[in-house]
């Protein structure tokens, strides 16, 4: 059996179908144009706005022209992660998804669940003839994962419903009412390039298996960074061997933990024995941490035949690697709020260098704007004591939780006449864009859900198959229901 033929057919057709198109962040020209034809060709007015975002409408049935207007909201790009031995070019290639159990994955990548099965099942009701529903329109926003941009974008009065239902959070049965905000924090290392030494050999360090993950549904699980698992190998192999950095390569994306973390290194000649077994003992004492949570942790150094042009000047990569250990990372406040909900955090996600510069970027999110702008002073404090210059950027507020919310109290009664269960009620440690859009429609009555995920943003994102239909199911009789105007 494929995708396309689990049940419901009219959701996982749609699915096989997105997961055949590129669509990275920043890389979304196809889905576009393929989101915009399939809305002309099922004769609905179809809109593609400046920023790439696409909006479909769709008429009320007959009879349910006097219900309020619902927006059925997902994101069309996708994380693209991939594992090192995986050869495949996001903006090129399709994904490779595959049944085990009761779980779908991709073969070696993301999969684009997140948030292709929301995609998916918009369409399903776009194209649908025998469902009964109110007015509905479909917005599909650009670039949600690289920074909210088509969120951002969307102009104030293009979209006419009263009720939005974001179709990206990921365990079904629970309904999210709020989300964290974010900023990105960005810091730089000005370097020089110098001569490799003599006496000198060159070497690959790499920090691999670890699981990654979404760096805001994740964060919490205690799993490995490899960026401060590379650093913290470093540092001893330099002040200790006299080992010199020549460049480092770590982690892909903001919003997702990084798997790997790789560098090119020189040691000394008459040290290689001492810092292999330096790296050995290093290796050993991370993974004695992590043995629960990322038991997979590979450190590895492997002879070069070919030395760099040149080695980070001694000072900066010094305070580079220092800085990176320093930085605060995880979890660093629970809600007191709602019990179980991480408030803020902090994700160390890339270390690169490249023309001169050590760039660090991290994400930060809080569900509490201060919280979020007091961890982004310990970070700046912590980077330019180490010689970094911090800037931030792309901040965004998170979504405030309103439990009187109409649209909230008829879905729990929908869920429990269906399932015989009132369903949870929570706040997401996650930037959907629920937030950002209430900007410019702030009478909106949002809410969101989706079938069950696991590890977004990482090559383990799989869905659990029989979710999907509970979900789907579970929106068509919602949109039924919607409240009247």
């Amino acid at each position: 059996m494929t995708i396309a033929e689990l049940n419901p057919q009219r959701v996982w057709k749609h699915f096989y179908a997105l997961t055949q198109i590129p669509r990275p962040s920043g890389h979304e020209e196809q889905v576009v144009a393929y989101m915009k034809k399939f809305g002309e060709d099922l004769g609905l007015e179809t809109i593609v706005d400046h920023a790439g975002n696409v909006i479909i409408r769709k008429p009320a049935t007959a009879g349910m022209e006097n219900r309020s207007g619902i927006i059925l909201q997902a994101h069309l790009d996708m994380v693209p992660q991939k594992n090192s031995d995986k050869v495949h070019d996001f903006t090129k290639d399709p994904i490779e998804p595959r049944i085990e159990g009761e779980w779908v994955y991709a073969t070696g990548t993301t999969l684009g669940a997140d948030n292709g099965l929301g995609m998916a099942a918009a369409m399903a009701v776009l194209e649908a003839k025998d469902l009964v529903h109110g007015p509905i329109e479909a917005l599909f926003t650009a670039e949600e994962e690289t920074g909210m941009t088509g969120a951002r974008e969307l102009k104030g009065g293009i979209l006419k419903g009263d009720i939005l239902i974001n179709l990206d959070s990921e365990d079904e049965g629970e309904l999210y009412v709020g989300c964290a905000g974010g900023l990105d924090g960005n810091f730089e290392f000005a370097y020089k390039e110098e001569a490799v030494p003599a006496g000198m050999v060159p070497y690959a360090l790499s920090v691999t298996g670890l699981k990654g993950g979404h760096s805001g549904l994740e964060i919490h699980l205690g799993r490995g960074n490899a960026n401060k698992v590379m650093m913290r190998t470093l540092l001893p192999l330099m002040s200790k061997y006299g080992v010199r950095l020549a460049s480092i390569d770590g982690g892909s994306l903001r919003n997702a933990i990084p798997r790997e973390a790789f560098a090119k290194i020189m040691v000394p000649k008459d040290k290689v024995a001492e810092v292999a077994a330096e790296v050995n003992a290093m290796t050993s004492s991370i993974k004695t941490i992590l043995s629960i949570a990322d038991p997979g942790m590979e450190v590895s150094l492997v002879a070069e035949s070919t030395p760099p042009a040149s080695v980070i000047d001694v000072s900066t990569a010094f305070a580079a690697v220092r800085g990176v250990i320093a930085a605060f990372n995880g979890v660093f406040r629970m809600s007191d709020a709602m019990p179980g909900l991480v408030e803020t955090s902090n994700n160390v996600a890339i270390v690169k260098s490249a023309g001169g510069t050590i760039s660090v970027k991290c994400l930060m999110r809080s569900s509490v704007d201060c919280a979020k702008e007091g961890l982004a002073q310990i970070l700046a404090a912590t980077f330019e004591m180490a010689g970094a210059e911090a800037t931030f950027s792309g901040g965004y507020s998170g979504w405030r939780p309103n439990m009187d919310s109409p649209i909230l109290k008829e879905m729990q009664k929908v869920y429990n006449d269906m399932y015989g269960v009132v369903p949870e009620v929570k706040a997401i440690h996650a930037g959907l864009e629920c937030g950002i859009l209430s900007g410019n429609y702030p009478h909106w009555d949002m809410i969101s859900c989706g079938p069950t995920l696991r590890s977004p943003h990482s090559p383990d994102e799989r869905t659990l198959i029989p979710t999907v239909k509970k979900w789907w199911d579970f929106l068509v009789e919602v949109l039924k229901n919607a409240p009247k105007k």
